[in-house]
């Protein structure tokens, strides 16, 4: 049996230390936390940065740290600072070197790097060993080399090796969620469908259970399946909490695609050994005839302006897009009137906050709110141009009439300036798998130690 301690769905979003205590006297083999994801869109792997606070992610961290060492097992994180670009894998190993030198720890640490060269993506396109996923972009070379980062998600033959090294923390690039989870049950000969199962099960801590704010849970596999257990005492796990989370962020909720094969868990069977767990059994993994990782990349789509109106008046709120597409029309022209450029340059959104931002014209609950937020957004091909194009959107924010023959308006800015520069912003582009001949070619894996 092997017992995976999975402190939260991700480093950042805290845990609840009571639970945590139960988790290591429990006894687990390993420690897993997944570190980020794409949840909040292409900026971060563009910039290589995380999104999470750095104060709040080193005390998350050294409290986990601390807790290895009380367990004596090793700690594993993947897509280090949310996007794995290896400047955030630099970032988080650059926080356990302060948290190694103030607690006097002697650390070795394995680092797993997922990033990829343009060199080595366009020489796979060329070598015809990049195959589109649906819905894919068209891509070339050009669209390649304009990636600031690329990453490929690591799977569970990667963070065994780095596991294989001894090292007492594996802090690894971009990875698939489940790969940190699984790897040490697949090591340890457990049954491959139930290690992917359990591992994709956990890979958001206690979000699989009663209470998903809770955060810490332990899967127990073995030659047969496994078993969740959540370690708050005001969480349950239950079929149904553990089922419904295969439709959780994955398309078929039988069906999950990971490097070198897929899970099928059509003839999965889920019991209540107790109030609280949930065993499962019948899950299957299906070798894959090639190896293939996934890849992400992220490029500069342009900068952006943004502006915020609010109103109230009830004719404006009732007429409301008519009045942002009258603006849009009319700041259009008056763009390509007074500068010089052309319509690819630029592009003008105003979404209205309170009835159909999120959706646009798919939305289907149309409702007549007490006021709306309009929300400006202008994309331009330099910030110059950008902000010039917000300034010129101000004026009919503040005071378009929706008709003619009435009074002109005055609406509320809740800033001033009204423009708030966003910068550059960054686009997804792949959407992509390259098939590698070992898994290990599209990796680099280094072991350094910290501390003393």
């Amino acid at each position: 049996m092997t017992k995976v301690l999975i402190p939260s769905g991700a480093l950042g979003l805290g845990y609840d230390k009571a639970a945590l205590e139960r988790g290591i006297a429990a006894g687990p083999d390993i420690i897993a936390i997944d570190g980020g994801s794409t949840d909040s869109g292409p900026s971060y792997l563009g910039r290589g940065v995380s999104k999470y606070s750095r104060a709040s992610t080193r005390v998350e961290w050294q409290g986990l740290i601390e807790a290895r060492a009380r367990a004596g097992v090793p700690l594993v994180l993947g897509t280090a600072g949310t996007c794995g670009a290896d400047s955030a894998v630099d970032w988080l190993v650059g926080i356990t070197r302060e948290i190694a030198e103030a607690t006097g720890q002697r650390l070795k640490i394995a680092v797993l790097k997922s990033g990829q060269s343009a060199e080595t993506v366009v020489q796979a396109l060329r070598d015809g060993r990049i195959m589109p996923l649906t819905p894919a972009p068209d891509i070339d070379e050009a669209l390649i080399e304009s990636c600031t980062n690329i990453v490929a998600l690591a799977g569970a033959e990667q963070i065994a090796a780095a596991l294989a090294t001894g090292a007492d923390i594996v802090i690894a690039g971009r990875t698939t969620d489940t790969a940190i989870i699984a790897a040490r049950p697949l090591s340890d000969g457990c049954s491959p469908g139930g290690a992917w199962h359990g591992a994709k099960i956990g890979e958001c801590g206690a979000l699989c259970t009663t209470n998903p704010a809770s955060g810490v849970i332990m899967v127990d596999f073995d030659a047969d399946g496994f078993t969740v257990q959540p370690l708050s005492e005001t969480a349950r796990a239950t079929p149904h909490t553990v089922s419904a989370h295969m439709l959780y962020e994955n398309s078929d909720p039988f069906i999950l695609y990971e490097p070198g094969g897929h899970l099928d868990v059509t003839g999965a069977t889920y019991t209540a050994p107790d109030k609280r767990s949930v065993r499962v059994t019948g899950s299957k993994w299906v070798p894959s005839d090639s190896y293939t990782v996934k890849l992400e990349g992220a490029r500069m789509a342009g900068y952006q302006t943004i502006s915020l109106a609010l109103i109230r008046d009830a004719h404006y709120v009732a007429h409301a897009q008519d009045w942002c597409d009258d603006i849009h029309r009319r700041t259009t022209e008056k763009v390509l009137d007074r500068l010089s450029v052309t319509r690819g340059d630029f592009n003008i959104e105003l979404r209205l906050i309170g009835q159909n931002a999120t959706l646009g014209e798919l939305e289907a609950n149309l409702v007549t709110p007490a006021e709306i937020g309009v929300l400006g957004i202008v994309t331009a091909r330099t910030e110059a141009l950008a902000e010039e194009i917000g300034k010129m959107l101000n004026p009919y924010l503040l005071h378009h009439s929706l008709t003619e023959e009435e009074e002109m308006p005055t609406f509320a800015f809740p800033f001033s300036p009204a423009e708030v520069q966003r910068g550059a912003i960054y686009e997804f582009c792949l959407n992509h798998v390259m098939r590698i001949a070992n898994p290990m070619d599209a990796f680099r894996l280094d072991v350094i130690e910290v501390g003393g």
